[in-house]
């Protein structure tokens, strides 16, 4: 996988997990654990990252900001 991206792991209520990046719109995934939703979040971002090459765009670059104390 090229580059690193922040995800964002929450707990569903209804059990489960959701995982997000928030540097790739749409690249969404879910498991049962959060070891499951983690191992599905690399596929997606691998997925996502081949078919932005393919399309021949850029990479997508995360953008990180500081916010001063």
């Amino acid at each position: 996988m090229k580059g690193k991206y922040t995800v964002i792991l929450e707990r569903n209520e209804d059990g489960g997990f959701t995982v997000y990046v928030p540097a790739l719109p749409g690249c969404i995934s879910q498991g049962d654990t959060a070891e499951e939703a983690l191992v599905n979040i690399k596929e997606a971002i691998e997925g996502y990252l081949e078919a932005v090459e393919e399309l021949g765009k850029p990479l997508p670059v995360e953008i990180e900001v500081e916010i001063p104390a």
